[in-house]
């Protein structure tokens, strides 16, 4: 099972920095400072058992469907086996059902089976089909729970944690491995009420992470529809600077080994040119 978040790293609203005065002809540039963070995705034990085989270190590149972690399949195995006992024991009923039914047709048409033992021939043919069918909705229900047993990562990218180790027994739920998916890493920022009508999806920006010398061309992912208070007391006209929009800001030419967890500074200028 796979829980996917968009990070674990969510910066408090309280980072918004400033509203400095910037560029040429006192034009204002809005500048806010956040956090580098990627796509995390947690894989999460699907029933309480025992970790047999951990196939992967963190730090290791994944690819999709690899299996990371895999949980003792011994119970799992004997329910797939009663599983298949029990839509073969069903498919000889069926068949057997199927065999009278026409058993009796022909001696009903011969005049020496009456209705009422044909139509109880038909009731048990279609009591035996559905046994059948539910024998082969357990059968996939077990092979299911024997897959999920291997845990196999989503996406491709880096392994970033195993929470657990060789031959602990985990709760149900308990995140067994995080991946940190490939794909362009943002910045979380939040919007002031007052720039909220300038900056939305596609708005181009510029982004200052620390450790790397030029700064990266950027742009608005998107924009939350519901403010937040920072900090959180009562609205007033006066607080109005308080009211803020959560924004996450993509980095479009970021180096793929650019890890989450840095800080960043992200500033729009209105007449920034859309990268």
């Amino acid at each position: 099972m796979v829980d996917l978040r968009d990070s674990v790293l969510r910066a408090p609203a309280v980072w918004l920095l400033t509203v400095a005065l910037a560029g040429c002809g006192g034009e204002t540039d809005l500048v806010l400072v956040g956090t580098v963070e990627r796509t995390l995705v947690e894989l999460v034990a699907p029933i309480s058992e025992v970790i047999v085989e951990i196939r992967a270190e963190p730090g290791n590149s994944v690819e999709i469907g690899e299996v990371l972690v895999r949980l003792d399949p011994t119970l799992a195995q004997a329910e797939l086996a009663h599983a298949e006992a029990g839509i073969a024991a069903a498919k000889t009923g069926r068949v057997v059902a199927n065999h009278e039914l026409e058993r009796l047709a022909q001696l009903r048409r011969r005049g020496v089976a009456s209705t009422q033992d044909l139509e109880r021939a038909q009731l048990r043919r279609d009591e035996a089909a559905a046994r059948y069918r539910e024998a082969e909705s357990l059968l996939a229900a077990a092979r299911k729970r024997l897959d999920d047993l291997d845990l196999r990562s989503p996406t491709a990218g880096i392994l970033d944690q195993l929470p657990y180790d060789l031959g602990e027994r985990v709760p149900v739920g308990a995140t067994l491995a995080v991946v940190l998916a490939q794909g362009q890493p943002w910045v979380r920022v939040w919007i002031p009420e007052t720039s909220r009508v300038e900056i939305g999806s596609g708005t181009p920006a510029r982004v200052e992470v620390d450790g790397i010398p030029a700064p990266l061309r950027a742009r608005v992912r998107d924009v939350s529809r519901e403010p937040e208070f920072t900090p959180h007391y009562a609205l007033t006209e006066r607080d109005r600077v308080h009211l803020v929009y959560e924004a996450r800001v993509t980095l479009l030419d970021a180096p793929d080994s650019l890890p989450a967890g840095l800080p960043a500074r992200v500033w729009f200028v209105a007449d920034d040119v859309a990268p």
